[in-house]
């Protein structure tokens, strides 16, 4: 066979999904990558709050991370049920409990997120979206992090591929599959951090931030979906190729868009206001 024929698998790395137990208690890499991916933004977030332009105070950043994490735990739950699994409502009701098994929403958290960074407006008498464009250029390594614990737990794996670094894994059958976590971690998480990071530090107008993020990830999920599997209780939402999260996604983008022309137009237009005198 010629170089050209030769075709490469990569091994999937079985892992323990329980990292530590100790006698009934049972610490899975899945939480463990919530909470790496929590405390990572809180620490950053610390960081960006020591420049006066942003006015937040160490003990604020706190009830912030605080009420996020709150958000992205009870939204992505309940929005993974609503979205993906309402069969198991009426099925096995306490399953909706077991958030340590999977089954998690990225949009559903990210509800959840809203509605918790109003609350914390409230409290706090702050400008909702200063708040959003605070936090969203630590979200996605959050994000990256979920996915990590995706590929850990052996779940959300990609469709049947022939590429050089396909995988098969243990609960995916015989098949060879696209790593598709691995693919969201690195798009929803490496290079969407960087853009926001990147952007956010040269201090653009306010929503502009928030906009580039529900422009990126959006765009980012709807890419990556066409390598990973549809969740097999739903399969193809229609066309036999979009998936519940293009479907989601997708307004995702168009509000982006609509936030980032917004945002600029606001900017230009108070730029050319003549001082007052």
């Amino acid at each position: 066979m010629g170089a050209l024929g030769l075709k490469i698998m990569l091994n999937y790395p079985e892992i323990n999904p329980i990292a530590l137990q100790i006698g009934p208690l049972a610490v899975r890499w899945y939480g463990l990558m919530y909470l790496i991916g929590i405390s990572l933004g809180w620490a950053l977030l610390h960081w960006r709050s020591r420049d006066p332009v942003y006015g937040f105070s160490k003990e604020a950043v706190s009830d912030l991370v605080f009420y996020a994490a709150l958000g992205v735990v009870i939204g992505g739950r309940v929005g993974y049920i609503v979205f993906y699994d309402t069969a198991v409502i009426w099925q096995a009701p306490l399953t909706i409990l077991k958030v340590w098994q999977g089954g998690m929403s990225f949009h559903g958290g990210l509800l959840g997120v809203i509605v918790a960074c109003f609350l914390f407006c409230k409290r706090y008498h702050k400008p909702f979206m200063a708040v959003m464009d605070f936090i969203v250029p630590v979200v996605p390594i959050g994000l990256g992090f979920g996915r990590l614990g995706n590929f850990i737990n052996e779940e959300l794996w990609g469709r049947v591929t022939d590429v050089p670094w396909g995988m098969i894994f243990p609960t995916g059958g015989p098949f060879v599959r696209h790593p598709s976590q691995l693919y969201e971690f690195f798009l929803e998480g490496v290079v969407l951090f960087g853009v926001l990071w990147g952007y956010s530090s040269r201090k653009p107008p306010r929503m502009a931030v928030s906009a580039l993020f529900l422009m990126g990830y959006g765009l980012a999920r709807i890419f990556c979906e066409f390598f990973r599997m549809p969740d097999v209780q739903l399969g193809f939402i229609a066309f036999d190729w979009l998936t519940m999260g293009q479907l989601l996604s997708i307004p995702m983008v168009i509000l982006g868009i609509i936030l980032w022309v917004s945002a600029h137009r606001a900017d230009k237009g108070l730029s050319s206001r003549s001082p007052v005198r």
